[in-house]
């Protein structure tokens, strides 16, 4: 292997598993608690929550994460990873795609859609419905994928 294998591999394990501890946290009690509040302060603080998010010690996690990933994904496909690439194929797939582009696509366009609803409003209801499951639904998916990714790369280091 060489040093930027050696180096890039733990810190994908540390950002795919800082990023899974994230989301298994919104999964598993944020998103829950949320729920139980009425619709107008549930929309209100998850409002606010989407835009905290938005700093650099998240960033740095989620898209360093996915910067570390696309280098070993291309370092193993062209055969600079050693004997068993096909590890750090599988994370930093499940990371870019399940994760990353699922974030994009689908998480992202619900936080937009709800950033511009009022939360007094009448159709504020309906909105934070159909947001606490379909953002929810794609959050399971981001946990499941980037804890998967980071046993893959604890694989590869194996």
């Amino acid at each position: 292997m060489n040093t930027i294998v050696d180096f890039l591999t733990p810190v994908a394990v540390l950002g795919c598993g800082l990023v899974a501890g994230i989301f298994f946290a919104f999964s598993t009690f944020v998103m829950r608690a949320l729920s139980r509040l009425p619709a107008k302060e549930g929309i209100a603080a998850m409002q606010a929550i989407n835009v905290t998010v938005l700093n650099t010690w998240f960033f740095t996690a989620f898209f360093g994460t996915a910067a570390a990933c696309l280098v070993l994904a291309v370092l193993a496909l062209t055969g600079e990873t050693g004997d068993q690439p096909i590890y750090l194929v599988v994370g930093s797939t499940l990371y870019l795609l399940g994760t990353l582009l699922v974030t994009i696509v689908f998480n992202v366009p619900l936080n937009n859609r709800l950033a511009k609803v009022d939360p007094e409003s009448a159709d504020g209801f309906a909105v934070w419905t159909h947001y606490l499951v379909r953002w929810s639904r794609w959050n399971h998916v981001r946990t499941t994928t980037s804890l998967a990714a980071a046993a893959s790369f604890i694989a590869a280091m194996g």
